[in-house]
């Protein structure tokens, strides 16, 4: 350590180091995670709207349940309870977004328990989970309850009929039964911009899921870069690989329908299961995209984002072993 005398004083030139972050930053995790829910809230609010009281039922048995096994659960495992930090609330309300309305109450409340018990505490909490919790809560609830996950009830427009998604009738029946249910093109694709179609209660409305996370990307909580390329990456495969040969895909249609806009704001952006660096972040999102078309056309499932983020969940940890950062001051 060396030393010099300004004005009569002992002035050390010594320099301390800690280790990181060097910033100081009003974000929280606590400011995060509820400004995620607030800008779901005008989808949630017109799900309920178009889906009934059903909708309401299961979005507050899921997102309660989700508070109660966490704090349950910390309080056993003799941890700090931290529920107000709203990653809980978010985790509950994202698996009600995955469900139909008409689903029985012990569905939403399985699916919190799966997501919250097994997918993320027993990981070790906040920050340990290797899958994304809503999407395991999600795939465990459809291999349990598969014709209650697949019973799609519209009680305020339709009685309590039951009618095939989009996707399902896309699936089954094909591209002109696609058409003929919404009576023209354009208005399948007014249909699905404004949420005006059967499926779970986070594929409705693409403009306020749209709106919602352009707002989070405003206040750069999450970067642009990984829904645009997975949706465009979406769009782009379903455009070339079309129903009657290359080139002839609806990959307008695709973009809007499903769980996709959801998905690639507010799934694909969880800061703890997606990779670190931005090229690997494009890499997961790419991924996402091209394992969701491949389910959507290949596969049995009508849809595939949800499987397609956990697939990808797992990669994870490799993107991040060989997509790293170039050290400073090196090339």
């Amino acid at each position: 350590m060396s030393t010099e005398v300004i004005n009569n004083n002992v002035v050390s030139n010594e320099i301390y180091v800690s280790s990181s972050p060097h910033m100081l930053s009003e974000v929280s995790t606590k400011k995060i995670m509820w400004t995620v829910f607030a800008t779901l809230m005008p989808a949630v609010i017109f799900a309920v709207y178009y889906f009934g009281m059903p909708a309401l039922t299961t979005i507050i048995l899921s997102v309660l349940s989700a508070v109660i096994f966490e704090a349950l659960v910390q309080k056993l495992r003799k941890k700090q309870v931290t529920v107000s930090d709203g990653s809980a609330a978010l985790t509950g309300l994202l698996l009600a977004m995955c469900l139909p309305a008409s689903v029985p109450f012990y569905v939403p409340i399985a699916g919190s328990f799966i997501a919250i018990v097994v997918a993320k505490q027993a990981m070790g909490g906040l920050g340990q989970n290797i899958f994304n919790p809503a999407h395991i809560g999600r795939a465990a609830l459809m291999v349990s309850w598969p014709v209650a996950m697949t019973t799609w009830t519209n009680v305020r427009y339709t009685d309590a009929v039951t009618s095939a998604t989009p996707l399902n009738v896309l699936k089954l029946q094909g591209y002109d039964a696609l058409i003929n249910m919404f009576g023209s093109q354009s208005e399948m694709y007014k249909s699905l911009f404004l949420g005006l179609r059967n499926g779970s209660l986070g594929e409705t409305s693409v403009v306020l899921l749209v709106l919602g996370g352009l707002v989070l990307i405003f206040k750069r909580y999450i970067d642009w870069v990984m829904p645009a390329c997975m949706i465009g990456t979406v769009g782009i495969l379903t455009w070339i690989f079309g129903p009657d040969g290359f080139f002839t895909g609806d990959a307008l249609f695709h973009m809007m329908a499903g769980g996709l806009i959801i998905g690639a704001f507010f799934m694909i952006t969880d800061y703890v299961t997606t990779p670190i660096t931005r090229k690997g972040q494009i890499i997961f999102a790419i991924g996402c995209g091209v394992i969701t078309v491949l389910i959507r056309l290949l596969g049995g499932y009508p849809e595939g984002v949800c499987y397609s983020i956990l697939l990808m969940n797992c990669a994870t940890p490799l993107i991040d072993r060989f997509v790293r950062p170039v050290q400073y001051g090196r090339k």
